[in-house]
């Protein structure tokens, strides 16, 4: 019953084994039958449990019995009574040894609970360290918490080593914030976790670049009162710095300064190498100065790290000085140094520099590295010369072998040029050599393939990937997705994507960022919603890059709104928005008429902490300027320069365009001048912006200049610009002067717009020439352009107004027939022609139409239809409309000017009509009377 498997031995004394064997595999030490040999066994049985019997309570269980009961099944009420019958009460040492071996951590925690039953008292502090150290051993840390918390009321706690075996684990299975949070429970518990715990953490979350959880744990070790050393803060500054979070990285430097510590070469190499690399270039040459006044040599590593940093920085004429500094007096060139050097001088193209630095490294006697030729290769492949970079290929084979990388550079430089033959027999002769290319060539030929537009050819080798030797990653899936959306093919791209969740890769959210990109680009924004909610199903989490792109692209597509909660989702996801974030909400919003927002924004950036780039600069700069706030786009243009933000061609255009706006036009032109003199290179908008300005304001010889120099220098002018002219001559009245400008722009292929037309068509009407205005009418329709609300308004007022009042009531119906809805101008213009046409009632349908639709009526309009009315005896209508005419003059009674206006217009027609009509002149004075006039304006009118 104790034990139900054959061959189990329980050692109850030094003298004495009981075997509790089957009776099947105890027949084979008998010739009798298996009753007797079980009979005989029961007797011998019986005899030792007698013999025995005064020392049975003595007898206890080994660890390996224990043990093995533990493993053969699972927790139960069999399993606690076969571990009752062992020992009632077991003993410490028992409990010790058990624990150690156990590697279930659910049999543990059950064992160690009916231990405490049967002690009926608190185990160990040894017990309870191993009990996590199993969790440890396991991974497993359901209990930790409920078992921390008893350790804490028994006034014990965790080992150091039990501590660091804890961290440990987590960061073996890369569960960094799970140790985060064990160590923040330790420290809820009040316990002290061991030194090396805190240290093992930090080293591991540098990886990851956790610098926040880095710098709170650093931050906890100094209230415990360890001693945090020099090896420490340099782990933090060389993660803060890479980060480019310079400010804490110099913090916790002028900390370290602060205590008993001397900086070591480590940590001023780390400063050199980091703060350079994020293009603090002063900061590096600091501490590269520093370290030399603080006694400390550099060595090969500062040299390197120093010659870098400037290379990066294009400096390299400051690279080659240091360089030679480190090759004085050295016998043995090294070869780290070499390499950065060739690589900068390549970065630079100064390839002749590049070679003559590996002819100097083989007459010291160093034969140039297989990585020494792979930047070279690397930098010709980034200048585009390929044939250059294949005659090396062949040149380095007499000093060095090529590697793996070597063939993958080449091959990717071909397919990048689109010589995918040439690709193909390279990575045949890479077979030959014994080196077989792996994904990393196929993703390279892949990736160079697709940024070519070769897309067939890149599909073809993905196609034929041998899933047994080489299975694609997701860098490859990735790389013809991209490539394939990118080409506006999304079908093909979103089938990739479905092939990529067969072979169970799991998409990134680098392949959603171009999906959705994609989709949106293609105008398939529905296509583009369900990608991110499919990401979001999938447990995929966006990041900010991708929610930044999303609202771009909803933005794009007109969603507003939805644009703004995708700015609100960015913060309730936990993220803070960037530079980017902002200004993607602040330019659309520009864009969909909400530039008054950009002043809000720019503050929220500003007060977040956003360092502001560029394109930044630039977005912001066009809100204020559209939003009318000319004055600090100026100074922010200034706070640009002085920030070491170039501005470019863009930052100059919006500016001019608002100053242009608001008529600080000579401003604006000094302004031009200085775009001019730094060197940029002008476009269309910042000269359309001129010349629109200098025409509005009637200076259209300046506008002829500015179009005279930008023909000058090769740029010729668009249909915006010439439209922009040619408003400037019609509102000058210069209609003659806009009709050989409008022969111009066609004499130098330069296609009429919609816009073209309707400016000419105003303002041939405006100056009365309502026959040429038809006749741009019907030129207009034949080139397919649909005139717009302003220029029919125009052609039917100037139709009405010359007497052509069937034409312009034609027009007006075909206008309404297409789709078109009139405004108040065209209404009043057809109502005024019919009346003056002696079509009274058919104005006054017209009339009536006009009040249901809500359209204003002039007051023009109304008195010049009384007069047809009263003309026509329709004194009904007339009464009417006198009615209305009355409150019109009610609500203008605020304003004093139109009040005269009124009066003025009404003295004109009363001299007409006053005398005829006896009830028509009872109207004008109720108006009179209703509108509120002054007595010497009443006088006045009656004189008249």
């Amino acid at each position: 019953m104790l034990l139900r498997k054959p061959g189990i031995i329980l050692n109850y004394n030094s003298r004495c084994w009981y075997f509790l064997i089957n009776s099947r595999k105890l027949t084979s030490f008998s010739n009798g039958p298996p009753s007797d040999l079980g009979g005989k066994s029961h007797l011998c049985n019986e005899g030792v449990k007698q013999e025995n019997s005064r020392n049975f309570d003595g007898v206890r269980p080994t660890v390996d019995d224990v043990c093995h009961v533990l493993e053969s099944g699972s927790w139960g009420p069999a399993l606690e009574n076969t571990l009752s019958m062992f020992d009632e009460k077991p003993q410490p040492e028992l409990v010790i040894g058990v624990l150690r071996r156990l590697k279930d951590v659910n049999q543990a925690v059950s064992y160690f609970r009916w231990v405490e039953r049967k002690s009926e008292e608190p185990l160990s502090p040894e017990a309870y360290n191993l009990l996590l150290l199993v969790m440890a051993r396991t991974r497993k840390f359901d209990y930790l918490e409920q078992i921390l918390g008893e350790m804490s009321i028994a006034g014990f706690g965790p080992t150091n080593y039990t501590c660091v075996e804890l961290v440990a684990s987590c960061v073996k299975s890369r569960k960094l914030i799970e140790a985060f949070d064990l160590l923040q429970m330790m420290r809820h518990f009040k316990f002290r976790p061991a030194f090396s715990a805190y240290t093992t953490l930090i080293g591991a979350l540098s990886e990851v670049g956790e610098s926040d959880r880095m710098l709170a744990l650093f931050h906890q070790m100094q209230e415990l009162g360890y001693e945090v050393n020099v090896h420490l803060f340099t782990t933090l500054i060389r993660v803060f710095s890479r980060e480019g979070r310079v400010d804490a990285a110099l913090s916790l430097l002028d900390e370290m300064k602060s205590n008993p510590f001397d900086a070591d070469i480590v940590l001023y190499n780390v400063c050199i190498d980091c703060f350079g690399k994020v293009g603090k270039v002063d900061m590096a040459w600091k501490f590269f100065h520093e370290m030399k006044a603080n006694g400390l040599v550099p060595d090969d590593v500062t040299y390197t790290s120093m010659m870098g940093v400037l290379c990066k920085a294009n400096k390299l004429d400051e690279a080659v000085e240091i360089f030679e500094q480190m090759e004085q007096n050295r016998q043995v060139p090294c070869a780290y140094a070499y390499n950065t050097m060739i690589m900068g001088y390549g970065s630079a193209g100064k390839f002749d520099e590049a070679y003559s630095l590996l002819e100097r490294q083989k007459a010291k006697g160093c034969i140039p590295s297989v990585v020494a030729y792979n930047c070279i290769l690397t930098c010709l492949g980034k200048k585009g010369k390929t044939e250059e970079a294949l005659r090396i290929f062949e040149e380095m084979k007499r000093d060095a072998m090529p590697n793996l990388p070597t063939y993958n550079i080449i091959i990717g430089m071909l397919c990048k040029a689109g010589n995918v033959e040439a690709a193909f027999k390279v990575r045949d002769a890479m077979k030959e050599a014994g080196l077989f290319p792996n994904v990393i060539t196929v993703n390279i030929m892949i990736d160079r393939l697709c940024k070519a537009q070769k897309l067939d050819e890149a599909c073809s080798i993905f196609e034929g990937m041998d899933h047994k030797v080489c299975s694609p990653d997701a860098a490859t899936f990735c790389s013809l997705i991209d490539g394939l959306g990118k080409q506006g093919r999304v079908d093909d791209a979103y089938r990739i994507y479905e092939r990529m969740l067969d072979a169970d890769q799991i998409p990134n959210v680098v392949v959603y960022t171009s999906l959705i990109r994609n989709f949106f680009k293609c105008d398939r924004k529905e296509d583009g919603h369900k990608m991110y909610k499919e990401m979001t199903r999938s447990g995929c989490s966006p990041d900010l890059m991708l929610l930044n792109t999303y609202m771009d692209c909803v933005f794009k597509a007109g969603e507003t709104e939805k644009g703004r909660a995708l700015f609100e989702e960015i913060k309730v996801r936990g993220f803070l928005p960037d530079t980017r974030s902002y200004s993607i909400l602040i330019h659309s919003l520009v864009k969909a008429g909400f530039a008054r927002e950009t002043y809000e924004l720019y503050y929220a950036m500003k007060d977040q902490g956003c360092v502001l780039d560029t394109r930044a600069y630039n977005t912001v700069i066009d809100g204020f300027c559209k939003s009318g706030k000319v004055n600090k786009a100026y100074q922010l243009l200034e706070e640009m320069k002085t920030m070491g933000h170039h501005p470019t061609v863009v930052t100059y255009g919006s500016v001019v365009d608002g100053l242009a706006k608001i008529d600080r036009l000579d401003e604006a032109y000094m302004l031009f001048e200085e775009a001019k003199l730094n060197g940029i290179e002008l476009n269309h908008v910042i000269y359309s912006s001129l010349i629109d300005g200098f025409g509005k304001v009637g200076r259209v010889d300046e506008a002829y200049l500015v179009m005279e120099e930008m023909m000058q220098i090769g740029l010729m002018p668009n249909v915006y610009t010439w439209n922009c002219l040619l408003d400037g001559l019609v509102k000058a009245e210069e209609i003659n002067e806009a009709l050989v400008c409008f022969q111009s722009m066609k004499d130098l292929k330069c296609t009429p717009n919609q816009v073209t037309y309707c400016i000419l068509i105003n303002g041939l009407c405006k100056v009365r020439k309502f026959n040429k205005a038809f006749v741009f009418w019907q030129e207009m329709q034949k080139q397919g352009l649909k005139p717009n609300t302003i220029t029919y308004t125009a052609m039917i007022s100037g139709l009405a107004k010359s007497g052509n009042v069937a034409q312009a009531s034609s027009l007006f119906e075909r206008y309404r027939a297409s789709g078109g809805i009139p405004d108040s101008a065209s209404y009043n213009a057809m109502i005024e022609g019919l009346s003056i046409a002696n079509r009274a009632l058919q104005a006054y349908q017209l009339f009536e139409e006009t009040r249901l639709k809500g359209c204003s009526i002039h007051t023009k309009t109304c008195v010049t239809l009384l007069d047809a009315l009263h003309k026509a005896e329709c004194l009904e209508q007339a009464a009417i409309v006198g009615a209305v005419l009355r409150e019109t003059a009610k609500s203008q009674h605020a304003a004093r000017s139109c009040t005269k206006d009124l009066a003025a217009e009404l003295s004109m027609w009363c001299y007409r009509f006053l005398f005829f009509h006896e009830q028509f002149f009872l109207q004008i004075y109720g108006i009179w009377n209703g509108s509120g006039m002054g007595f010497d304006t009443c006088q006045l009118i009656m004189l008249q």
